[in-house]
C-alpha cells in the first residue's frame, strides 16, 4: 500500500508497471530511474565490494521490458535512465556520466545515464562515501541526484523514480523541493529505503534546514 512520508514525497511498495498504468499521459515532468541493467552474475565480478556479493544477490537483476520504456515515456515529459547504454533506446546527444574518480572498489569506473533532453552531455565527478552504509547493491550517492535535480529540474515539478532502491533519489528530492513518487517492488528494499529517508530528513529538520 502507498505510504505517504511527506507532503511532496510519496514512497510506494508497488510494481511500477501497475502504478504507471493508473497514470494519465505526461503526469510527471521528469522521470529519473535506475532499473536493473540485466548484468546478472557479472555484477559480482568487479571491485572488492562487488566480490562480497553472491549469485543470489544478483538474481533480481533482470533488464526491464520494452513495455517499461514505452510506459515511462508515456507518463513523463522527460526521462533520465541510468544504465541507458545497456538498453535499446533512441539516439541522444545528452548522456549524463557519473565519474566515480576513485576506481578501486567499484564494478565500473563510471556510469552512464541516457536522457531525452536536448542538451549537451555532462560529467559529474564524485567520490562515493565509503563510510556510508549501503542498503542496496546499486546504491547511488544522494549528491548525484542533487546534481541532476539542480541542473535538470525545477522546484515544484513532479518527479518519478520507478526503481527506488536505496532511496537516494527521494532524499535528494526532499532537499531540492520537488513533488516526488518512488516505487519499489521489493519489500525489504522498500522498508530499508523508507527508514533511510526518514533518518536523513529527520537530521535535516533537526538542524532547521
Amino acid at each position: 500500500m502507498p505510504q505517504k512520508v511527506d507532503m511532496t514525497i510519496e514512497l510506494l511498495n508497488v510494481d511500477c508497471m501497475e502504478y504507471m498504468a493508473t497514470l494519465p499521459d505526461k503526469a510527471f515532468d521528469l522521470a529519473i530511474v535506475d532499473p536493473p541493467y540485466g548484468l546478472g552474475e557479472k555484477i559480482t565480478n568487479g571491485g572488492t565490494w562487488a566480490a562480497k556479493l553472491t549469485k543470489e544477490d544478483s538474481a533480481w537483476d533482470t533488464a526491464p521490458t520494452k513495455e517499461f520504456f514505452c510506459e515511462l515515456r508515456r507518463v513523463s515529459k522527460e526521462q533520465i535512465i541510468w544504465g541507458g547504454n545497456y538498453f535499446e533506446l533512441p539516439p541522444t546527444r545528452c548522456f549524463l556520466i557519473w565519474d566515480k574518480v576513485a576506481h578501486m572498489d567499484t564494478l565500473a569506473d563510471c556510469e552512464l545515464a541516457w536522457t531525452s533532453l536536448d542538451k549537451n552531455a555532462k560529467i559529474f565527478k564524485h567520490v562515493r562515501n565509503t563510510t556510508e552504509q549501503r542498503i542496496h547493491v546499486c546504491q547511488k550517492p544522494i549528491k548525484l541526484y542533487e546534481w541532476i535535480l539542480t541542473n535538470y529540474a525545477k522546484p515544484g515539478q513532479r518527479v518519478l523514480d520507478t526503481h527506488l532502491g536505496s532511496g537516494s533519489s527521494a532524499i535528494a528530492a526532499h532537499y531540492f523541493g520537488v513533488d516526488f513518487v518512488g516505487c519499489e517492488l521489493d519489500k525489504d528494499y522498500f522498508d530499508a529505503a523508507k527508514k533511510r529517508f526518514e533518518q536523513q530528513t529527520a537530521q535535516l529538520a533537526m538542524f532547521g534546514a
